[in-house]
C-alpha cells in the first residue's frame, strides 16, 4: 500500500479499518495534498472487501481546522481555488457515496471543512469538549461548500446561524441538531466506537452497501419517487442470499452466516 504523509492507515479488528488525518502541525488542515492522499485511502478502502466499516479521526490537538489557509492565500488564480473546492468536493461525495460506513470520531476543533467532513460521515460521535463551526465569515469567506453537509443534517435556521455569525457550537448541541450522534468522555470515546463500529461489521456487508445508497439517494426525491425506489432496492436486496439467509436465521432462532452475495 501507498503510504501518506499526512494520512495514516491502521487496520484495527473484526474488519474495521482507521483512518487518521496526521497534519497536527497545521491542525489537519485539508490541504491539496491530504484531500488527494484521504481521497485515495477511501477509494481503496471502498474496493477492500477486508474492510467493512471505516472510522475517521484526526492526529494531534483537533479534528480538523479546515482548509489550509496559507495554502489558500497563495493560490490567487480563479482555476486554482475551483480545482480545490472541486477536490474537497470529491472526498465528501466519496465518503457518501462510498459502499462502506464511515465513523467520524472528533476531539477538539472540527471548523470549516473539517465540520462538512463531520457531517458527511455516515455517524459522528466526539469528545465532550468538542466544538464545531463554520467560521468563514469571520475571514470574508462564506462556508458554502461546508454548508452543503452541514445544512443537510441541521435545519435551516440552526445552520443559518452557524454560518452568519460564525460561532462554535459545543458538543451537547452538536448532538441536540443532529450534526453528530452524541458525545462521551475523552477517556471512553474510542471504547464507544469501537463497539457500534464492531456491531455494524457484524452484519451482511451486502446489505450495508444496498441500504446506505439507498439512503442517500432517497433523500433528495419526492416521496412517490422514493418510495418506488426503495420499493426496487427492497426486491433487489430481497433477491440476495444473504436476506434469505437472514430471515430463515431468525425462524430458526440461530446466528446468521452471511455470504455477502
Amino acid at each position: 500500500m501507498k503510504k501518506f504523509a499526512t494520512v495514516k492507515l491502521k487496520k484495527i479488528q473484526n474488519g474495521i479499518s482507521l483512518v487518521s488525518i496526521n497534519d497536527p502541525k497545521t491542525y489537519n488542515s485539508l490541504s491539496f495534498y491530504t484531500l488527494n492522499s484521504l481521497l485515495a485511502v477511501f477509494k481503496m478502502l471502498d474496493k477492500d472487501n477486508s474492510t467493512k466499516v471505516i472510522i475517521l479521526e484526526g492526529l494531534g490537538k483537533g479534528f480538523s481546522a479546515g482548509h489550509n489557509l496559507k495554502e489558500v492565500r497563495g493560490l490567487k488564480k480563479r482555476d486554482k481555488y475551483l480545482k480545490l473546492f472541486n477536490l474537497c468536493s470529491k472526498l465528501m461525495l466519496q465518503i457518501v457515496e462510498g459502499r462502506k460506513p464511515v465513523i467520524a470520531k472528533v476531539h477538539g476543533a472540527a471548523f470549516a471543512a473539517g465540520c462538512q467532513l463531520v457531517a458527511s460521515c455516515d455517524l459522528a460521535f466526539s469528545t465532550k469538549d468538542a466544538i464545531f463551526a463554520t467560521p468563514g465569515v469571520n475571514i470574508g469567506l462564506f462556508c458554502s461548500t461546508p454548508m452543503v453537509a452541514v445544512s443537510r443534517k441541521v435545519n435551516r435556521k440552526v445552520m443559518m446561524k452557524m454560518l452568519l455569525t460564525g460561532d462554535p457550537i459545543k458538543a451537547n448541541y452538536a448532538k441536540e441538531i443532529g450534526l453528530i450522534n452524541d458525545c462521551f468522555p475523552k477517556n471512553k470515546l474510542n471504547q464507544e466506537i469501537l463497539k457500534i463500529a464492531k456491531k455494524i461489521a457484524s452484519k451482511s456487508n451486502l446489505t450495508i452497501k444496498i441500504g446506505k445508497r439507498a439512503f442517500y439517494k432517497q433523500l433528495e426525491m419526492p416521496l412517490s419517487k422514493a418510495y418506488s425506489f426503495t420499493s426496487k432496492m427492497m426486491t433487489l436486496n430481497m433477491m440476495a442470499r444473504d436476506a434469505k439467509e437472514g430471515i430463515s436465521a431468525f425462524i430458526e432462532k440461530r446466528k446468521p452466516n452471511w455470504k455477502n452475495k
